[in-house]
């Protein structure tokens, strides 16, 4: 079971104007009050610490409240619901290629539609971002799940069981001869199943989990020029020009495009196995962000998870959270289709973050003149 990565830095430069009042708020603290100079001629260790907490907060882009907080209780944390909220934009392309799905409630939708189980409470989400037409991603919408419940695997070993349903999917997608198999899709799936986030990935899109401000990213981009990937499709006999896998396309792994793949079973430089990451959801873990690679050639993403934080604190709706990330990328000259899902864990919006005030020492209006005479009797 792959374990969850963190490939954002700690502590990320953020784009765009999304930290209002933030700067002019740290410039206050950092000024001493009058009157009343440093002790012993030096910051106090605990102003320190209260500037350096402020300087993350601009970074995460959480807002800092100055006060006297008790310390927070401990609990087990187990997501009671789940709300999303999605937009999908064709842009600046003539036509749209991206697909996506969004179930809140898996376990009345598996009732409904299967005869699978799954445990409660659970949820599924995908965004599958088409190219050569739009065969191949509506068709692993519409059967990616059905193919991951009714497996074997499911719901015992789940990584499996998805992994397993991915080259389903793409085998039966080449042969439906209805369909056009020359056209492709990456695909990037969530399934949760009470406190438990798995990520598959098959593509560029991406997974970022927004942790009390800071971006986890959950999946890892399938681009040619990717070390791993090259490593792997040179050994397999492919060739990347300018970036392009055989010339012909700008990901290393997708469903279809069988034009460009050998025989069922035998290894291709293109892949269709995804790269899954699963963690284990903390009240921490606010928030869920899954976009198709046209949000990401303009934004990254601690600053997609800043944008949705400060979105979901105004109004709390999933769904207006998508709707401005799309206008973001596009106001950046985004050029290609857009697909944004946003999923929360709660009922309730984000938090402010507060940062405890320190205790800082004064000294009496006495301390200045005996210090002036303490260096001049040495001098």
């Amino acid at each position: 079971m792959a374990a969850s990565m963190d490939f954002s830095p700690p502590f990320t430069l953020l784009e765009g104007g999304y930290n209002n009042n933030l700067s002019e708020n740290l410039e206050n603290l950092k000024q001493p009050t009058n009157g009343k100079p440093p002790c012993h001629l030096r910051q106090s260790m605990d102003s320190v610490r209260l500037l350096n907490a402020a300087d993350l907060a601009l970074n995460v882009g959480v807002e800092v409240v100055i006060g006297n907080s008790p310390a927070e209780e401990k609990s087990e944390f187990f997501p009671a619901v789940f709300r999303s909220g999605s937009c999908a934009e064709g842009g600046p392309k003539q036509y749209m290629e991206d697909e996506h799905v969004c179930i809140d409630n898996l376990v009345d939708h598996l009732r409904a539609t299967t005869s699978a189980n799954c445990p409660s409470p659970g949820a599924f989400y995908g965004v599958f971002d088409g190219h050569g037409g739009t065969d191949a991603a509506s068709f692993v919408k519409n059967n990616i799940l059905r193919l991951i419940v009714e497996d074997s695997h499911f719901p015992n070993c789940v990584e499996k069981a998805i992994k397993s349903a991915f080259v389903k999917a793409d085998y039966a997608f080449a042969d439906d001869s209805a369909l056009d198999i020359s056209s492709g899709t990456t695909a990037l799936t969530a399934l949760i199943l009470g406190r438990t986030l798995v990520v598959a990935n098959a593509g560029d899109c991406r997974a970022v989990l927004g942790r009390r401000g800071r971006a986890i990213e959950m999946s890892k981009d399938h681009k040619p020029n990717c070390t791993s990937e090259r490593l792997r499709i040179e050994k397999l006999g492919g060739v990347i020009y300018d970036g392009y896998l055989n010339g012909q396309l700008s990901v290393a792994r997708a469903l279809g495009d069988w034009h460009m793949k050998g025989p069922k079973g035998s290894a291709c430089p293109l892949s269709a196995e995804p790269e899954l990451q699963e963690t284990s959801l903390t009240e921490d873990d606010e928030f869920l962000i899954m976009g198709c690679d046209g949000l990401w050639d303009v934004m990254s993403s601690q600053c997609a998870v800043t944008i949705a934080r400060k979105e979901l604190m105004l109004h709390n709706d999933p769904e207006r959270c998508s709707r401005a990330l799309v206008r973001e990328a596009l106001r950046r000259n985004a050029c290609d289709n857009l697909t944004v899902i946003v999923i929360c864990f709660s009922l309730d919006p984000p938090h402010h973050i507060e940062i405890p005030q320190p205790r800082v020492q004064s000294i009496s209006a006495e301390g200045p003149n005996l210090l002036k005479g303490v260096l001049d009797s040495n001098s």
